[in-house]
């Protein structure tokens, strides 16, 4: 599920690029259809932005058993774990 949505989000994210730089460097600031559509994708870049990092994180984080590292709760003396 995670790696779906990681791709879809990727995507989404290419066409907006497209249609901003579009604007900015074409002919899609002359026709007033592709300039709306122009804006809805700058927010939905936004959008996109913090989705990939909410389906990032939710990966990271969803295996708790995995999260810490090996021995966090003991201190190392000398080459040696003490508890």
């Amino acid at each position: 599920m995670a790696f779906g949505a990681i791709i879809l989000i990727r995507v989404l994210f290419i066409a907006c690029m497209v249609f901003i730089i579009g604007y900015v460097f074409g002919g899609f600031s002359k026709r007033p259809a592709l300039t709306v559509i122009t804006k809805v994708a700058a927010i939905l870049m936004i959008v996109l932005f913090f989705a990939a990092n909410a389906v990032m994180m939710r990966g990271r984080f969803a295996d708790r058993g995995h999260w810490h590292h090996h021995g966090c709760d003991s201190v190392q003396v000398d080459g040696r774990y003490l508890r």
